[in-house]
């Protein structure tokens, strides 16, 4: 769920349990918006990590040590100057809103035993880090906010912190004994349920409030259908409120068809999760994975633009190629003008604009125009001329369609392996297959851990161009060895290897996969080359494999497919030995004529899976 109320007040309480008694022995700003607490209790180095950006506002413990700029920012030396060699003496929250105090006890330079609070207000745009004294005083904050700014609230140096109320909002938390009246008051709202919740009571975000809704088995985009409904809320929303006083937590990643879709610190949604033994530990997996991902977008978001403008180009020049194919598709009609004016030359005479003759073809008569400065011989020879011209841009128009439909199939291809590409190192390989292939200029770097020893580089200076005579060069060929596909075992010990864009493709078609192993792929569209190893070791004979690993391999197949938003997809799946590679075809790109064929979901929920 979103960092709301309730996930601050699981996160409160394991820093309370974990870093309350500990001494901040070092402070640390590695970006304009993170603060690193580094603290030692019981002999074991803690850090705390504290961002205070709008997208992404969080608190908790890491394992990572970010590294520090040569020049500590302002605000880190104000930290070090009031907090380091402090003693945390414990770590609250005001009620259920999204702010951690952090109190501290501290000597100043007069020696004298003085105290401090760390405030980190977790409130989107609003997010900030303030720190003030034993009389609420502002010290300093990360982010100064004037009254030009806002109007509720100055945030400088020297003005009484407090937090802003939150309008006609109940703290759950402080009127535990007069909840039902607040519940009841809450309903009466002409808003939608769940809006109801989460905009009546403190500590919740839209999210929690539609997930209490499903628990209750009411639909939260309407209001009741039946009286016993919001009694039924009402109990949910009672049990959920005494497990996060009780601390009662259950920190879990949510996942939607293997990937992330969100959080939760109370047990709640009845959906694909992974449970962690601390908040601290689930915030990091989860910001971290969710970091990776947005770093992964921005890498390939130029690559991804410079393809889509290459294939607009393709497909503008297709439409162009089509036209000019239909207008040199009237060689027939001047093949057919020059033989009539030759055969009827003798009885034609010169000087016309143009002349009707029979068409002995169909027995039709047509009318020829002429050049009337030109004989009916040479009208003829005109004629010939242009039913030659025509017919050689046909036939090179034809090489051109056809080269530039494989161009188009190719790129899309492409796209479909950036959008699934699930780390640096498999883009790394697109863009090595794409600089082989001509399409952006390469640039050679020293990538560490990639398992190439050079790299491409994207540049728009690329020549978009690629044709059956330009083949990925010898040195290309020799990184596809470094291709490493996913590889899966089943609980029935069936190996599966999946591949996730052109290389590994060919990696594991024509290199792991033998004649009689199982290959599967989405019909039609680019996508993943699946492929299940048999042998009699798991096999009755030869040629059993039970109904779920093929249900399996072709769920995989669609999951990494170009089809793969949508709730089936249609797979091919047929021996590995009847597939074949065209001759000077790009990596991964094969074709067979034989196959059968089954329908997938794009859903892995409930397959267990082991990655290798």
């Amino acid at each position: 769920m979103a960092f709301d109320g309730i996930c601050v007040a699981a996160a409160v309480k394991e820093l309370n349990e974990k870093i309350s008694g500990g001494r901040i022995t070092k402070i640390a700003q590695p970006e304009k918006e993170e603060i690193v607490l580094t603290i030692k209790k019981d002999a074991e180095p803690l850090r705390l990590f504290v961002n205070a950006s709008a997208g992404m506002p969080s608190i908790y413990l890491t394992p990572e040590n970010k590294p520090s700029p040569m020049t500590a920012p302002n605000f880190c030396m104000v930290l070090r100057k009031h907090l380091q060699g402090g003693r945390i003496l414990e770590v609250t929250q005001p009620g259920l809103e999204r702010v951690v105090r952090i109190e501290v006890e501290h000597l100043n330079e007069m020696g004298d035993l003085c105290k401090r609070i760390l405030v980190f207000e977790l409130m989107g745009k609003h997010s900030n880090l303030i720190l003030i004294d034993e009389h609420n005083s502002i010290i300093d904050s990360l982010k100064h906010v004037s009254a030009l700014v806002s109007s509720v609230r100055e945030v400088l140096p020297g003005r009484e912190y407090f937090i802003p109320k939150t309008e006609e909002k109940t703290d759950p938390s402080q009127n535990a004994g007069d909840i039902k009246t607040e519940f009841d008051k809450a309903m009466e709202k002409p808003f939608p349920i769940f809006k109801r919740i989460y905009t009546s009571f403190t500590g919740f975000s839209p999210q929690v409030a539609m997930e209490l809704c499903n628990a209750a088995g009411v639909d939260g985009e309407r209001d009741f259908t039946a009286s016993e409904q919001k009694e039924k809320l009402y109990r949910t929303f009672c049990d959920y409120l005494k497990k996060v006083e009780d601390g009662d937590f259950s920190p879990a990643i949510l996942y939607e068809n293997d990937r992330i879709r969100d959080f939760e610190a109370v047990a709640l949604s009845a959906c694909e999760k992974k449970h962690f033994e601390s908040v601290s530990e689930m915030l990091y997996t989860y910001y971290h994975d969710k970091n990776k991902a947005d770093v992964m977008r921005a890498k390939s978001a130029d690559l991804k633009k410079h393809i889509q403008t290459i294939l607009e180009r393709d497909y503008k020049k297709l439409d162009l190629q089509k036209k000019q194919q239909n207008d040199a598709e009237k060689l027939d009609k001047y093949r057919t003008y020059g033989e009539l004016l030759t055969a009827y030359a003798y009885q034609l005479s010169d000087g016309e604009k143009s002349v009707k003759v029979l068409n002995y073809y169909d027995d039709s008569e047509v009318s020829i125009p002429l050049d009337e400065n030109k004989t009916i011989r040479e009208n003829a020879a005109r004629y010939y001329e242009k039913y030659n011209k025509c017919k050689r841009t046909l036939e090179a128009l034809k090489e051109q369609i056809t080269e530039n439909e494989e161009e188009i199939a190719y790129l899309e291809s492409i796209l479909t392996y950036i959008g699934i590409a699930g780390n640096e190192e498999e883009l790394l390989q697109i863009r090595r297959e794409l600089a082989e292939r001509g399409f952006v200029k390469r640039i050679y770097m020293i990538v560490p851990g990639s398992g190439f020893e050079k790299t491409g580089r994207l540049s728009g200076k690329g020549n978009g161009r690629t044709g059956k005579g330009n083949k990925p060069s010898g040195k290309g060929n020799a990184h596809q060895g470094k291709a490493r596909p996913l590889h899966y075992v089943t609980e029935d010990g069936y190996d599966i290897y999946v591949g996730k864009n052109n290389y590994q493709n060919e990696t594991v078609t024509f290199e792991i996969a033998t004649g009689n192993d199982w290959w599967f792929h989405a019909k039609g569209v680019p996508g993943a080359h699946v492929v299940v190893k048999c042998s009699f070791a798991n096999q009755a004979t030869e040629w059993d494999m039970p109904d779920e690993i093929f249900e399996l391999a072709g769920a995989l197949a669609a999951v990494n497919s170009q089809n793969r938003d949508m709730e089936k997809v249609e797979i091919d799946y047929l021996r590995r030995k009847n597939i074949r590679r065209p001759n000077n075809a790009a990596p991964g790109f094969v074709v067979y004529y034989t196959n059968y064929s089954l329908v997938a979901k794009t859903d892995l929920t409930g397959y267990n899976l082991k990655l290798v």
